[in-house]
This record gives structure tokens, sequence and C-alpha cells, in this order.
């Protein structure tokens, strides 16, 4: 499986551990790179700088393999000035950004030898990045576990290889090593899997959570509004059947104006306004799991290394079907 993105990063497989908003650890990007994967951790993990700057030494002294830290870098993220030089002064390998232009994180990194890599969802974004010159696309489709893009992989993979020059990495609906070879076969230089690493030992997430990882199927991802008003898909658990998947006229007024939704956080925290906490607040990260469809290949709880050697041998066993198909072996 040697591509272009094993080239940029120097990595043994093609694939980018996506990094997970309060699921990725510490443990989790350390088993992932000393499995030959690309570890990635979100900064909005860490709830201060200097947990941040702990976190991210103690990966570089658990490995010696590259791994890189998810950047958001529009403005609700007030931190992320703060966050870049923190990474950059620990010496991360790459940065994923997302839901913002990088222009900022490309000319710093760029010094420092630190690649970049930018979340799109369609060909005009994709441009844009690449000309402010980004190291590689991660290309964020329909099947996406999260926040999720419009366009199906089979479209939007071969529509940005034929626009750009720089690497195309693929994000969403891949947990098998067939659909590894899937990916590579509509010429993706690598891929971003997310969800069949939520389900392992090395996971911080609640066993229930795990749990549900096993007990629901591709047919239970559901779309939402409700946890910050961009379109994610979680489970759809009996909780999220009780709330409902679409914004109330709070939620909806909450999320176009951060400053009252901090205002409005802080009130519920007073005796009397749990009506408005219940109305605006019913769906958090904790309450509602995100989860993309290859949720459908989770059986079991497994230590991170074997869910890789797994997707491994599966590919294997793709690729060798493959060729007898095309009558090569």
């Amino acid at each position: 499986m040697k591509t272009a993105l094993t080239d940029l990063l120097g990595i043994e497989l093609p694939i980018i551990m996506a990094p997970m908003f309060l699921v990725t650890n510490v443990d989790m990007v350390v088993e992932a790179c000393e499995s030959g994967l690309a570890g990635c951790i979100p900064a909005l993990n860490f709830r201060t700088i200097e947990d941040l700057e702990k976190g991210l030494r103690e990966i570089k002294s658990r490995t010696k393999k590259p791994f890189g830290v998810n950047l958001i870098v529009n403005k609700s993220n007030i931190h992320a000035k703060k966050q870049l030089e923190t990474c950059i002064d620990v010496g991360v390998d790459f940065f994923i950004t997302s839901l913002g232009s990088p222009e900022e994180v490309i000319k710093a990194s760029k010094a420092h030898g630190i690649k970049v890599f930018c979340d799109v969802i369609e060909e005009g974004y994709a441009k844009k990045v690449e000309d402010l010159g980004a190291d590689a696309i991660i290309a964020v489709n329909s099947g996406a576990g999260g926040h999720l893009g419009n366009i199906p992989a089979s479209v939007l993979v071969p529509a940005l290889k034929s626009i750009c020059k720089i690497p195309v990495i693929s994000a969403g609906g891949v947990g098998t090593g067939s659909g590894i070879l899937s990916m590579l076969a509509l010429g993706a230089d690598g891929l971003s899997i997310g969800t069949p690493f939520i389900a392992t030992k090395e996971s911080g997430v609640s066993d229930d959570y795990k749990k549900a990882c096993i007990d629901y199927g591709a047919e239970d991802i559901v779309v939402t509004t409700k946890l910050s008003g961009s379109r994610c898909t979680v489970i759809n658990t009996p909780y999220v059947q009780k709330i409902g998947t679409d914004q109330n006229i709070l939620e909806n007024v909450l999320n176009k104006n951060k400053q009252i939704k901090k205002y409005a956080k802080m009130l519920t925290y007073y005796k009397g306004m749990k009506a408005i906490e219940k109305a605006a607040f019913s769906a958090t990260y904790k309450t509602v799991w995100c989860a993309g469809t290859s949720v459908e290949f989770t059986s079991e709880v497994l230590p991170l290394r074997e869910v890789v050697q797994k997707l491994k041998s599966e590919f294997s066993i793709a690729e060798q079907n493959l060729l007898k198909t095309l009558g090569r072996v």
C-alpha cells in the first residue's frame, strides 16, 4: 500500500487515524503510530494549552513515528493561535485544518517543515487551499462520521484528483480492507479513518458508547444539526429519537449567535433555568454519539493494533480476489 501519503509522511500504511472530537486520546495516537498509521488528535480534546503541550510531549516520548494535530481555524476557536504555536514548539509532523482558512497555519508551518492537510468538501475550496500551499487535501465525503460532506467518495475523489496536483486523502465510509482498496482504486492517495477506532480498548469513551458502535449498524446512522448547527452524523439511539435531529427555534438562534449562546449556557447554571437547558442543550457530545456508517463493521471491542491488523488482512484478501477476478493470478 505504498502511495503519495506514505511517501509524504514516511508511514507504512496510507491511513490517518482521523482526529475525533472527544474520542481520540494520547494512547490511541501512540498505538496508531506504532501500528503503521499516522495518528492525529484534535487540539480541542485538551482542555488547556498546558494540557495540549503535556499531551503532545507524552506522544513524542512514546513513539518516534509521525503524528498530527487537528486545528479548527475559524473564529469560534479563540485558542487557535496559541494551539498552533504550541504544536510547532513541540514539533508535530502535520496539521489537519478544519472549518476556516488554513493560510496562517500554512505560512507558520512551512518554516518548520510541518505538513498541512486541509479538510474540503468540494472542488472550489480544494483549489483555494492548494493555491495557498497545502500539502494534501482531506476529501470529506458524504459517508464521513461526525461532520460530513455532501458528495459521495465515488464522485468527490476522482473530481479532486482531476483538478489538484497535491495528494487527495479520502475521509468517510470505510471500515474494511476492501473499502481501503476501493478508495485507492478511485485514485485516493490515502484515507482518513475514524469510526472503526471508537470501540477500541485504548479509546476513553464510555462503555455504552462502545456498545452502541457494536449494536447499531449503517442503517442506524442519522444526520443531526442539534450538536453544532452543522450537519453531523450520529447513532440513532432512543435518546436521539426522543430529542429529534432538527434544531428547535431556540437552538437555531443560539447557534447563529455565539455570544448569546455563551451567556445562555451561563444562565442554565442558575436554579429554575433547567427548562432552557433541556430545550437548547439536550444534544451534547456526552449524550449523543458521533459515528459514521462504517460502524456497520464493528462487532467487538478490540485493541487498536488488532483493528489495524484486521484491516491489513482484509486488504490483502480483497487484493488477491481482485487479481483473480482480473485473471492475473
